[in-house]
């Protein structure tokens, strides 16, 4: 047998897994890329990985064994069924000391579940929240690892490499035991409903209420993006409002409904589980909830008349009153974010940093500012 070369293994060879990879190849770690499907791994290696030091595996054993010791495997696969299937195949071929990461989008519940199963074999479990979308996977996102904390030592060096860096500061630390990384990333993504909800609410004030422009509304945000508004999502705003082609506005084509992946929902379940008035990003929730429900409110438009008021008082002393209400809201959004660690963090026992939470958060994630 060869002597094993790789740092780490990562499963998962969707876009997330390939930009994770390559992120870590650029920052002079070996890894080794898995799939299930056998195709996949070929494709990577000849394409997006071709001239890197990426190393392909076709089985899991395979895989294991280019791995050094203690040997490190992290997921990047869908939630819930196909990360119990990979854990229960994986353990079976490990040593006790090696760590099995889970870098999706997991309710921390089955990561405290996981944490505590794999102990028992001596495996360690790390829950690690990953923020910051496909771009952030390959230029440096916002890590939030939790689960056991022995593993951290070992994997420090990787995840705080990669990540994304404010003045010269890792935006990745260890949160607290168990659960509780993928419980900050679900209060983060909580965090990440509110603001936007409360961004579609400004917008639509100054559509119509006062009537503005798409591209008013796109100079008037990147004012606020020069304050203490400044922002991701500030930014995206401005640039998706003055947003042509050669039909016109692309926003005012776009179907007024909006999805959603479960972590924001799960934030408003927490909060009720827990007894915290999280009451923002509740209701950011149950808005993408009536957003999807077109059919009726198309209909309830045409039977229901409504006051239809246009503000004709001085508009810019209105735009800094409505800019001042939506940093108000957004501060209680946090707040109330925080809040919720705080409760969870008690009776789960997690010992959570609250100021480096916040520091994690300035770069590399979707809220960061």
């Amino acid at each position: 047998m060869s002597t094993p070369t790789a740092d780490i293994a990562l499963i998962g060879l969707a876009v997330m897994g390939q930009n994770l990879i390559l992120n870590m190849n650029d920052n002079g770690f070996v890894v080794c890329a898995y799939n299930r499907t056998k195709d996949k791994v070929k494709s990577f290696l000849e394409n997006e990985a071709k001239g890197t030091k990426v190393i392909g595996a076709y089985s899991m054993q395979e895989m294991i064994n280019t791995l050094k010791s203690p040997r490190k495997i992290m997921l990047l696969v869908k939630a819930g069924e196909a990360v119990d299937a990979f854990i229960e195949h994986l353990w079976r071929l490990l040593s006790p000391g090696d760590i099995i990461i889970d870098g999706g989008n997991s309710e921390y519940k089955d990561t405290i579940r996981r944490t505590k199963h794999l102990a028992e074999k001596g495996i360690l479990f790390v829950g690690s929240g990953v923020s910051g979308g496909e771009d952030g996977a390959r230029h440096g996102p916002s890590l939030m690892p939790g689960g056991n904390s022995k593993a951290w030592p070992h994997i420090k060096d990787i995840f705080q490499s990669i990540s994304a860096k404010v003045d010269g500061e890792p935006c990745c630390d260890w949160v607290g035991d168990t659960g509780a990384g993928h419980f900050v990333k679900m209060v983060h993504n909580g965090i990440e409903y509110g603001d936007m909800q409360i961004i579609c609410e400004a917008y639509d004030i100054m559509q119509r209420g006062l009537q503005l422009t798409q591209e008013e509304m796109s100079k008037v945000f990147d004012e606020w993006n020069k304050t203490e508004l400044d922002s991701f999502l500030i930014e995206i705003t401005r640039d998706i409002l003055k947003y042509k082609d050669e039909k016109g506005y692309l926003l005012e084509r776009i179907r007024d409904t909006a999805g959603q992946k479960g972590t924001g929902k799960w934030t408003a379940i927490a909060a009720l589980d827990y007894g915290v008035p999280v009451t923002l990003i509740g209701e950011s929730v149950f808005s993408r909830c009536l957003s999807a429900l077109k059919d009726e409110r198309v209909e309830a438009n045409a039977k229901l008349s409504g006051l239809d008021i246009v503000y004709t008082g001085d508009k810019e002393k209105f735009l800094e009153y409505l800019r001042k209400a939506l940093y108000a809201a957004k501060i209680i959004s946090y707040a109330q974010g925080f809040m919720l660690l705080r409760e969870a963090a008690k009776v789960h026992k997690w010992n959570l940093n609250y100021g480096g939470i916040a520091l994690m958060w300035r770069g590399g994630c979707i809220i960061r500012r």
